[in-house]
């Protein structure tokens, strides 16, 4: 897909990869099935010094440098820089259109610096941002001073240029490529590229199909297959804005993007990379819609970690979140799981899970739904507060507790004074257990060396 190696040795720096006898050959070629396009944007002309002006700058800034070979001359970069800022210019000018015979050498320039193979990884993180300073240094392209403006060309013709004459040369396997390269280890590069396949989605209406099949396609390989890619932040935070334009009611499409991606997107072990894209697009869907909220709620719950207690502080935050957007005709059904799992967190040995698990219960429309299955949820709870002031080592934790305690009290002080009467109940027939259990024990024990002391000794004679 990518046929060129962007850090690769061989690359040669005298050598054009498009002349200018190529370029009006490709040309001639593609004019045939070009669209009509609006002569304020892209005029159609025959040749004339202006576009071979254009041609000429396209054909300097096709050769590619690799900034890693010896054998590359500084100065001819500096050049091929230049050129690129003329070029910029020129997209960018509203008082200049483009000859439309220049769209697709331009184009072509653009997928030669850009579609190239990306260099191995430097380590075995998820993404760049896990790295130290001079592993994250090592992951930065060292061929971003050409990049950038490549970048910012793009972004300008994407916006200038009548999508429907672009469209043919910006086509489905255009933006392929440019889906590929958002595993990219450079930050700045994912930033240039999340702008323009946005602008790219919100003008092509009639590729938005694709685009979001494609993207799908890779949450999906990185869920269930690698979990490594550096581009997911950059990915949903394009799904967020998708989403914000949703119309209600959702189409089916949608609900199952929301079951089969971004639910499971909570399981994976770089979860918390991208967590704050990934929990606002989750919350996108519940207030279009509260009734999914349950069954976003129950999705979370299926992938709690169990180690990572950072993940467990990001998710109580996002359940809370959750709270308060669903539907309260769902707070009866969902109270007792919800309470259950908060409850565990809060006996958490990691004080910053069990102190964010306890500060949960300072918004009130938690509270209002643990209200609505209070018999059924006050056991729980209970038992947990009375673990946390028995056996807690925080002395943080333990005020937080007590203060909860002390709010579970007033809520109904009759329950509360009966669920700590059965759980006194439960510690005195685990206590009458263990006695039993402790006797049964003996009375083997007494048996067994009964057995040892009647049985005749055996002695075995070796004979040297």
């Amino acid at each position: 897909m990518m046929n060129a190696h962007r850090n690769s040795p061989k690359a040669s720096p005298g050598r054009i990869s498009t002349t200018l006898k190529h370029l009006f050959d490709l040309d001639s070629k593609n004019n045939s099935n070009k669209l009509s396009s609006s002569p304020k944007i892209v005029r159609q002309s025959s040749s004339d010094p202006e576009s071979e002006g254009i041609l000429s700058l396209i054909s300097h800034c096709s050769v590619i440098y690799t900034f890693t070979d010896p054998l590359e001359s500084p100065s001819q970069q500096d050049i091929k820089r230049n050129k690129l800022i003329q070029l910029l210019s020129i997209v960018k000018s509203p008082k200049m259109s483009l000859p439309e015979q220049t769209l697709s050498p331009l184009v072509n320039m653009i997928s030669a610096n850009l579609f190239q193979s990306l260099p191995p990884s430097n380590n075995n993180a998820i993404t760049a941002d896990l790295l130290e300073d001079e592993e994250f240094a090592s992951a930065l392209s060292p061929t971003w001073p050409h990049l950038q403006l490549v970048y910012d060309i793009l972004l300008r013709l994407v916006l200038n240029v009548d999508p429907k004459v672009l469209s043919n040369y910006i086509d489905q396997s255009f933006l392929t490529n440019v889906l590929c390269l958002f595993q990219s280890e450079d930050p700045r590069e994912r930033e240039s590229l999340k702008n323009v396949y946005h602008r790219i989605y919100s003008r092509f209406t009639f590729y938005r199909s694709f685009m979001r099949k494609s993207m799908n396609e890779a949450f999906l390989h990185y869920i269930f297959e690698t979990e490594k890619h550096c581009g997911i932040g950059e990915l949903l935070e394009i799904w967020g804005s998708i989403i914000n334009g949703f119309t209600v009611p959702l189409k089916e499409e949608h609900k199952l993007f929301l079951m089969r991606v971004l639910i499971p997107l909570h399981k994976t072990k770089g979860m918390q990379l991208y967590h704050l894209q990934l929990s606002y697009c989750v919350n996108q869907f519940v207030q279009k819609e509260p009734m999914l909220g349950g069954i976003v709620v129950r999705g979370v719950l299926r992938y709690w970690p169990i180690t990572n207690c950072h993940k467990e502080v990001l998710l109580i935050g996002e359940l809370e979140e959750l709270v308060d957007n669903i539907d309260p005709d769902h707070y009866r059904k969902l109270a007792l799981p919800l309470c259950t799992q908060i409850t565990r967190c809060l006996n958490s040995w990691n004080s910053q899970v069990a102190e964010r698990a306890l500060y949960i219960w300072n918004n009130e429309q938690f509270v209002k739904m643990a209200n609505s299955a209070i018999e059924e949820v006050f056991p729980v709870v209970v038992e947990g507060m009375e673990k946390n002031l028995k056996w807690h080592w925080s002395k943080s934790v333990k005020q937080l507790t007590e203060n909860v305690k002390a709010m579970l009290e007033e809520m109904d002080p009759s329950l509360y004074e009966k669920c700590l009467q059965e759980i006194g109940h439960k510690e005195y027939l685990a206590q009458q257990e263990e006695v039993k259990r402790k006797k049964r024990w003996e009375r083997i024990e007494l048996e067994a060396a009964k057995s040892q002391f009647l049985q005749p000794q055996k002695f075995i004679c070796v004979s040297h």
